[in-house]
């Protein structure tokens, strides 16, 4: 979702979201993932928003919008469960449930910001993170919990723990010498709720504890009262059973369209050589692949079940990729050739079927997975996929290649041979009809890269990065070359069309506390076809007492234009917008000059505190 860049669409899917579960009887849901995903490793990276604190920020809470509405207890909404606090998306080996190292100056300018401003959106209850930062397990930090969030952020509502994540305080952490000091650990430090699914010893320790004097009855009060706070806004002790009048939002046939929508805006065009897109819908076409006739990697994670890939729950007029691209061209073969296993099951024949074909369509990336299953040791796309796209080559047709996955496998070796690159991250229930209609031209691609993609698999930074990070070459003597060389940025995203931006006007070039700048641009279709556009305005800060990033994202609207049209746009940047965290660990804006970049524009700005 963040990469449709359409904050509107996800308050949406939200609202539709929220229908559903209230319909299901549920009025709760553990939902959205604040966590900013900056470790390309991490096996939950598809479930956040991106590795930008921004976008996952505005993100985040247009989902929060659309959860919680203006009351829960209508039957329309449910609370929303902002996750995982803190640090749990950037584990040092990429997997998950394992340790991070997070210097607390980092922690607050690139994980908190986003769950700062969910409390300050009144979002009711947040879940933790199943891990330790700086060998400190958040399950029983009481700084954390307590003195951070608590005390410092304002937080008013419920602290939930993740699944088992107390006793592994005992378990896996080995902080507490038992599970009843694990317990102990856990409430000192500030949680409400504990997920305990296998066993009872959970209460029966609080008891003994309470007993024994070591936790206070005030102390369980305090938690009482939050969670029966939250029970009363949720209305269920009004009405704690299912409403029946909910119904009529579950299933409803307008839901399938904004599916629709949604992937369709995420699918992101990272290469078209010579325009090979959109396909003539009268070629033949092979399509081919692990990905081509799978669901589950169109649904991925979460989806009906906990791994995604239990397909007797999926419904039987869902289209996979392979079925899609039938509906828009009766002249397409099938070959699946290999698995996402590094089986071959007919390479060679999907290369004989090849040779009789126009395009080439392969179908590469990941199956559905969650949590530790999905670990990884490796982010260098699975050899035998590699192999297929090498022998397809051989050819010499135009390939194609669409990526169904939840992290950007590295294609450094096969990239030269790809006509077009398609990233359809796991794009859900209509991704197969999605990426049907952008290939065959019936939908215009206006995804985003929400991420950084690595052209290494040892190499991995962010957008964000900061300058000394740009390592040089020394080709001669005082000759230097900088290299930030992913295979492709954060936001990069083509278009059928094409777009200019113009006639960038700043308010002023000088902001004051009292006084924010406002920005125009003018952004134009220049192209022959219908499209979205993504206008993004960067910051990047001259000099500062922190080394500065390179540049950060601070604004960004998405506008349709029809052919020939121009729209302007209009952006606000505060004293706020450009503020970083200090040595002192608090979020300042230092006095000094700014570049304001939007597309291959820079405008010059100067703050005077």
């Amino acid at each position: 979702l963040a990469a449709t860049r359409n904050v509107d669409l996800v308050k949406l899917g939200a609202e539709i979201t929220a229908k559903e579960v209230r319909a299901s009887g549920i009025r709760y849901n553990f939902s959205p993932v604040l966590d900013a995903g900056r470790q390309p490793l991490w096996p939950r990276l598809a479930e956040t928003f991106g590795e930008d604190i921004y976008l996952v920020t505005q993100m985040g809470l247009s989902s929060i919008k659309g959860y919680e509405g203006n009351s829960l207890k209508d039957i329309n909404h449910v609370a929303a469960c902002m996750k995982h606090f803190i640090g749990y998306s950037y584990p040092a080996s990429g997997k998950d449930r394992s340790s991070a190292i997070i210097p607390e100056i980092m922690l607050r300018e690139y994980f908190l910001p986003s769950f700062k401003a969910a409390i300050d959106a009144g979002t009711r209850t947040v879940m933790i993170n199943s891990a330790e930062v700086n060998g400190e397990p958040i399950h029983a930090s009481k700084y954390l919990l307590t003195t951070l969030l608590r005390n410092e952020l304002g937080f008013k509502g419920v602290i939930i723990s993740d699944w088992q994540d107390v006793k592994k305080l005992f378990e896996r952490h080995r902080v507490a010498a038992s599970y009843k000091e694990a317990v102990y650990q856990s409430v000192n430090a500030g949680i409400d709720l504990c997920i305990v699914p296998m066993d009872l010893d959970f209460s029966k320790y609080l008891i003994e504890l309470i007993k024994e004097k070591r936790i206070s009855e005030e102390r369980i009060n305090a938690s009482v009262r939050r969670v029966l706070k939250l029970k009363f806004e949720v209305g269920l002790f009004k009405q704690p059973f299912v409403e029946e009048e909910s119904f009529k939002n579950f299933g409803v046939a307008a839901y399938k369209q904004t599916a629709l929508d949604a992937a369709t805006e995420s699918i992101t065009l990272l290469k078209n050589k010579d325009g090979i897109l959109p396909l003539a819908k009268n070629k033949k076409i092979l399509v081919t692949g692990p990905a081509a006739k799978s669901l589950t990697t169109l649904h991925g994670a979460w989806s009906y079940s906990w791994q995604g890939t239990n397909t007797n729950y999926f419904s039987k007029d869902l289209k996979n990729i392979y079925q899609a691209t039938q509906t828009k061209n009766s002249n397409v073969l099938y070959q699946q050739a290999t698995d996402f296993t590094n089986k071959d099951l007919g390479i060679d024949k999907a290369v004989e079927m090849a040779k009789d074909a126009d395009y080439i369509v392969v179908c590469l990336g990941e199956d559905a997975y969650a949590e530790t299953p999905g670990n990884i040791d490796n982010l260098d796309l699975p050899l035998i996929q590699q192999q297929l796209v090498q022998a397809l080559s051989k050819t010499n047709k135009p390939i194609i290649a669409v990526f169904t996955q939840g992290r950007p496998r590295v294609i450094r070796d096969i990239e030269p041979l790809l006509s077009g690159v398609v990233m359809a991250y796991w794009p859900g229930s209509e991704g197969g009809n999605a990426i049907a209609d952008i290939l065959f031209g019936d939908a215009n691609p206006s995804g985003k890269l929400p991420i950084t993609y690595p052209r290494y698999a040892s190499t991995f930074a962010t957008y964000d990065h900061k300058w000394l990070d740009e390592v040089f070459e020394q080709a001669e003597p005082q000759i230097f070359s900088y290299s930030f060389n992913p295979q492709y940025q954060f936001g990069d995203g083509l278009s059928y069309t094409t777009f200019t931006t113009s006639a960038i006007s700043l308010s002023s070039d000088t902001l004051t506390n009292n006084k924010p700048i406002t920005i125009k641009v003018k952004v134009s279709n220049t192209g022959k076809m219908a499209g979205k556009e993504t206008v993004e305005v960067y910051s990047s800060d001259l000099v500062a007492s922190i080394t500065p990033s390179v540049k950060r994202l601070r604004k960004f609207q998405k506008v349709l234009l029809a052919s020939g049209e121009t729209k302007e746009l209009v952006f606000t940047i505060t004293v706020k917008d450009l503020a970083f965290v200090n040595k002192d660990l608090k979020m300042v804006t230092e006095k000094g000059e700014f570049d304001i970049l939007i597309g291959k524009e820079k405008k010059r700005i100067f703050y005077n505190n």
